[in-house]
């Protein structure tokens, strides 16, 4: 699918945190050799995004997901010391352990907040916010399509990904209906993806089956586990995290 803001041109897809803008142009002009060219010469936009940048230089595709966060998917980043000094920054590009440190915080002032409202406190504010959800409403109730990116349930939309995998890809929302639309992923994309959705696969037969094997064996083929640690320790650490969580997991 194609999307069109101020004369920029993008096709972008792939799964959640891991979607590929395999076109990106402006006014026709391919962007990409442009912007190879631009983050290899000036040191302050590459500093913005290096993980992104330095997979869109090796893998040839920008990715939707922040550096730090898109850094935990794959096995490239984290598993050194050095690695990380090199390619990960503070907050959100990186930084060790800040979401886990400041999540606590986050979610305590969230919840303030929603209270003061509830209780009158702070007024509510009704305008329109960059969220999907009006203007999915809005499109199914004037049926003035709109388009968004959604995970939706494969079923051959992208090819070259497990048909019974989730998947990210444009949607049109129009009257009464959200239809999702066919995506073409280069090879070396949709590995780095498949590698993910195999692991997800196993995450959810270990929860739906009860299975502490199988949510062993989700962490054995988590990419970035993988890149740090062995078999055996994968499995003694999940053995560990099992042993602190056993009040609240029953397998």
């Amino acid at each position: 699918m194609r999307k069109n803001h101020k004369n920029l041109h993008w096709s972008c897809g792939g799964i959640n945190h891991l979607a590929w803008f395999t076109e990106l142009a402006h006014e026709g002009k391919d962007l990409y050799p442009v912007l190879l060219e631009k983050c290899s010469k000036d040191k302050q936009l590459y500093e913005k995004d290096p993980v992104r940048f330095d997979m869109m230089r090796h893998f040839g595709y920008f990715i939707t997901e922040s550096s730090g966060h898109l850094s935990e998917y794959l096995p490239y980043y984290r598993k050194r010391p050095e690695l990380i000094d090199k390619y990960c920054r503070a907050e959100y590009l990186g930084e060790n352990g800040f979401y886990a440190r400041n999540w606590p915080n986050w979610r305590i002032e969230s919840d303030k907040s929603r209270q003061k409202q509830i209780s009158g406190q702070d007024k509510i504010v009704l305008d329109r916010s960059w969220e999907y959800a009006s203007y999915m409403i809005q499109a199914m109730e004037t049926n003035d399509p709109f388009t968004f990116y959604a995970t939706v349930p494969n079923n051959g939309l992208i090819k070259n990904l497990s048909r019974d995998g989730m998947v990210e890809v444009a949607c049109v929302a129009s009257k009464s209906t959200i239809t999702p639309t066919p995506f073409t992923l280069p090879p070396q994309c949709a590995a780095i993806c498949e590698s993910n959705m195999r692991m997800y696969d196993l995450a959810a037969t270990a929860c739906v089956e009860k299975s502490r094997e199988a949510a062993v064996h989700s962490l054995m083929l988590d990419p970035l586990t993988a890149a740090v640690c062995c078999p055996a320790e994968i499995r003694q650490m999940a053995d560990e995290l099992f042993e602190a969580q056993k009040d609240v997991i029953n397998f």
